[in-house]
Formats: C-alpha cells, sequence, structure tokens
C-alpha cells in the first residue's frame, strides 16, 4: 500500500515553508513539500538582488505574525538563512525538483502526478505558488533572438550596459534602483505617475534621479521591440526610438491559470482561485502567498498564511487522524 500523506505542499516559498513547518509544529507527521526549482525561494532567488534588505511590513503595512516562524525582516541572505534553518529544523520531506502537472481527487485522497510520473496521495492539499513563477509579458511581440538580452529579472545584467527598466510596480522600481550603479538606467511606464511602489522603494529610486542616475520616461507606452544588430531598437507611442544594451521587464506575475486547470481549484470568471478568510478553496484545498490575493509580496503575510491553514485544517476541516483533530 503506497504511503498517503496528511498534507502535500506545493510550492517552497515562504507560504509553503511556513506551512510545513506549521504542521509538523502542530504534531501533524506526513507532509510533504513539492518544489520545481533546485532550492526553496525561487522567487527570492531569482528576483533579489544580493544584500537586498527585506522588509517584514510591506508598503508600510504592519503585519503581526501569527505563527511559529520569527520574521523581523533583515537581507535576501538572512530571509534564506531562516528558511534553510526552518526546514532542516523541523526535518520537512522536501522533493526539489519535482514540478506537479496534475492533481485529481479520488474519494477523500488528492492524487498528485509529477513530471516524474510519480503519483503521490494526500488528504489535504495547500497550493503555495507563487504568481514571479510566471512573470507577466507586454502585449507585443519580442524577439526570440533577442531572448539573452530580454529578461524578467536582473540577474543577468552584466554592468556597464544601457539598460531599459519597464514597468510601474515595485519589482520595476527595485530593479532599477539596484543596476543603477553599474548601469546606465532608465525606467519606462506608460502611466504619467508612480503610485503602485512601496513609497520606501519609490524614495529610494526618486534620490537616483535627482542625482542623475536613474532616467525616468513616464506616461510613454512601448509600441514595438526589434532587432539591431543584437541590441535592442525599442519604439515609443511618442514617435522616439532608443536602442538598448538590454530590457528588462519587471511586470509583476500572473496566476498560473494552465497549471490551475489541471487541479480541483474552484476559480471565479477570471481564473484567479477562490479563498475564504481561513485560505480555503475547496474541501481540503488551500490556497497560500501571492495567489490567497492577501497582501501578494509580504513575506510576512504568506507566514501567517501557513499558520491560519494549519489551525483551520485541524479545527474545522480535520482529515487527519483522530488524535490530531481537536474541536
Amino acid at each position: 500500500m503506497s504511503k498517503i500523506y496528511d498534507i502535500a505542499i506545493i510550492g517552497a516559498g515562504p507560504a509553503g515553508i511556513a506551512t510545513a513547518c506549521e504542521a509538523v509544529i502542530l504534531g501533524v507527521e506526513e507532509v510533504v513539500l513539492f518544489e520545481k526549482s533546485a532550492n526553496h525561494s525561487d522567487t527570492i532567488r531569482k528576483y533579489f538582488k544580493d544584500n537586498k534588505p527585506v522588509d517584514k511590513d510591506w508598503k508600510g503595512i504592519e503585519v503581526t505574525l501569527q505563527g511559529n516562524i520569527d520574521f523581523d525582516g533583515g537581507t535576501k541572505e538572512s530571509t534564506l538563512n531562516l528558511f534553510d534553518d526552518a526546514l532542516e529544523k523541523y526535518l520537512i520531506d522536501a522533493k526539489f525538483h519535482t514540478e506537479v502537472s496534475s492533481i485529481s481527487k479520488t474519494n477523500e485522497l488528492f492524487e498528485i502526478v509529477t513530471n516524474t510520473n510519480e503519483t503521490f496521495s494526500a488528504k489535504n492539499m495547500i497550493v503555495a505558488i507563487g504568481k514571479m513563477g510566471k512573470p507577466n509579458k507586454p502585449d507585443y511581440k519580442l524577439p526570440k533572438s533577442l531572448s539573452k538580452v530580454i529578461n524578467f529579472n536582473i540577474l543577468e545584467c552584466k554592468g556597464n550596459e544601457k539598460v531599459l527598466v519597464v514597468g510601474g510596480g515595485d519589482s520595476a522600481v527595485e530593479f532599477a534602483y539596484y543596476i543603477y550603479n553599474d548601469n546606465s538606467v532608465t525606467l519606462n511606464y506608460r502611466k504619467e505617475t508612480l503610485t503602485r511602489p512601496n513609497p520606501k522603494n519609490i524614495n529610494n529610486m526618486m534620490q537616483k534621479v535627482d542625482e542623475g542616475k536613474i532616467t525616468l520616461k513616464l506616461g510613454v507606452d512601448i509600441t514595438s521591440v526589434e532587432d539591431a544588430e543584437g541590441k535592442v531598437k525599442v519604439t515609443y507611442d511618442d514617435g522616439s526610438v532608443h536602442t538598448y544594451d538590454r530590457v528588462i521587464y519587471g511586470l509583476g506575475g500572473s496566476t498560473p491559470k494552465e497549471f490551475l486547470k489541471n487541479t480541483n481549484i474552484v476559480l471565479d470568471e477570471k481564473g484567479n482561485p477562490l479563498v475564504d478568510h481561513t485560505n480555503l478553496n475547496a474541501p481540503g484545498v488551500y490556497i497560500a502567498g501571492d495567489m490567497a490575493g492577501h497582501l501578494g509580496g509580504s513575506i510576512a503575510s504568506a507566514l501567517n498564511h501557513g499558520h491560519i491553514i494549519i489551525n483551520d485544517i485541524l479545527l474545522n476541516h480535520c482529515n487527519l487522524d483522530d488524535d490530531l483533530c481537536r474541536s
């Protein structure tokens, strides 16, 4: 008879790690964590520059931690170390390089099929996939020949380049700020003002704009991108044309709708998961992290999701061993 897990978690970002750790802390023994990347917290590794400050209170909104992972901000490195320690301390069964391809439900069990053609059975399922795993792309065509210099994070930015950063949210503002020192940086956003980013991020960037180290091109949209002998030729709707060594898009992420279609997750008319105040989506199914729609991008909020979900399973929707269920 194959092993049956009490809880299966898809995604090893802050929300997934927190959910796994909270489950073990509260007495759930059979927990499995799936992550398609080689390590946990892939979004932090890809989109956060080395030594980037990581705030506990996202966009100035104070979040009171409810769970057992003590996070009070820090840097990219200290945050990754915190999650390293949590996974090791609570002996989480983390299956890296393992992508979930489909999920079905037979009787009371979820059958989770992975890219290795293995099937895992679980009584409860938590989906904690971050949206940045599927970055948004522009409507216009991006030449395949420029794939090495058109990016969605700053990892490939080598320095001494003329770089265009596109977007009006935190990702774009942070990208521009963290690469300005080694590159000539222009930030483009189709609207005339930046209202979405964290005020702290805007203040940091505007200081560099005032110093002449970052150029803003606001209120102008891009109409086309072309290959100009290996450089990126960008045409704007004001008629101007500029050529860059690299273009980095910081347009945020989107819900992985194709994946969700192969699950038992209930979606709204726009294809986004439905959740209640406990992050419950359907019997035995919970959504954690960015896709839950609560303070998307907040690590502290994601950690709280894990605590809320495990307590809800144990208190109200228990499908575990009798001695773990509480009333």
